[in-house]
């Protein structure tokens, strides 16, 4: 067979699930997966805005999926046809400085984030992934499909680009603006580290009652309630200790630079598609440090231990499932979340 389905972009608010050339191994390092498993991501919605402008017409959408290898290239040692592979939203060269430095998501040796962005992506019944054996993780024996799909992005940006750097340690207060997927990830991320409360900031109900499910102390709607207010009751009027933006949109930026204490960190995990005010003229006197980043997964290895351990529960992010004939029904579930009450959407074959 020649031929496969996948979800093609066609300029922003359109796409199609498309019959379209099945990929071949075209490096070296290339392994072709069937996928298994694939989910939608926030940043495909961003996508679809016209937020990316370096997705073009044509691109095969996604970045996460959980497969079986089919085909490798001859310069592939790790991974062989037949493996059960979680295929990484960032692909790394594993030779460049960056790579070299953990950094994969800045890769400049061919990696990054290309998959659904700059190359084709996994939202199709079969993909190549590029340097395969840096780019793709064993599945370890008794977790699900569904439980590592959640591995391939929102896992590790909630954790990495949340929680990580923004250094939560035992003790602190944190809050998470945004209850999505990701922002859902950072709760529970930040949970590992024994925080005394986690705040859980976001306009749907449905997704605070989500919140609670994932660690969250304490939920706030701003649409009601007044979160800066409510975060400096808890903390003696200082303020957080680690604000983390979790949407991207420049109101919820400003707002966790509203919630931050003086000496505390704003982590920016959302994917911005327009500017945002800096209130620098308020937080240049408070030792405010503010992080930016995209995902590099170096954490993924660890949080496929935590799960094979049971010590994450990542099964909770799913909410729907579908076959993959019908993905263009999963996307209109995804994208009308507060609707639907979608969290993470499953497509198997």
């Amino acid at each position: 067979m020649s031929t496969m389905h996948a979800i093609v972009y066609h300029g922003p608010g359109r796409k199609t699930w498309d019959e379209v050339p099945k990929p071949t191994v075209q490096a070296d390092t290339d392994a072709v997966v069937r996928v298994d498993s694939v989910t939608i991501c926030g940043t495909d919605l961003h996508i679809l805005k016209g937020d990316v402008a370096a997705v073009t017409d044509g691109r095969i959408l996604g970045h996460e999926a959980v497969g079986t290898v089919e085909k490798v290239g001859p310069g592939v040692k790790n991974v062989k046809p037949g493996d059960r592979v979680l295929v990484s939203c960032i692909t790394a060269c594993g030779a460049c400085r960056y790579c070299r430095e953990s950094s994969y998501g800045q890769c400049i040796g061919g990696g990054g984030w290309i998959l659904g962005h700059m190359i084709d992506g996994t939202q199709a019944e079969y993909v190549r992934v590029p340097f395969a054996d840096t780019s793709t993780y064993a599945v370890p024996e008794g977790v699900t499909d569904e439980e590592v799909l959640m591995l391939a992005d929102i896992g590790p940006t909630g954790y990495e680009v949340g929680v990580l750097n923004g250094r939560v340690r035992p003790g602190d207060v944190v809050a998470v603006v945004g209850a999505g997927p990701v922002g859902l990830s950072a709760i529970m991320g930040a949970k590992l580290f024994s925080p005394a409360h986690v705040v859980a900031i976001d306009l749907a109900d449905a997704r605070l009652e989500a919140a609670k499910q994932f660690g969250a102390d304490i939920t706030v709607n701003p649409s009601r309630e007044d979160a800066v207010a409510i975060v400096r009751d808890l903390t003696q009027g200082l303020g957080a200790d680690v604000a983390i933006e979790a949407v991207g949109v420049a109101s919820t930026f400003e707002q966790c630079a509203a919630l931050v204490r003086p000496g505390g960190t704003v982590a920016n995990v959302g994917v911005h598609g327009g500017p945002a005010t800096l209130h620098l003229e308020d937080l240049w006197i408070k030792n405010v440090t503010i992080t930016t980043g995209l995902v590099d997964t170096y954490s993924t290895p660890t949080l496929l231990r935590l799960l094979a351990t049971h010590h994450i529960d990542l099964a909770q992010f799913v909410t729907h499932r579908f076959p993959m004939a019908d993905f263009l029904d999963a996307y209109d579930t995804f994208a009308r979340a507060a609707d639907t009450g979608a969290l993470k959407v499953v497509l198997t074959r």
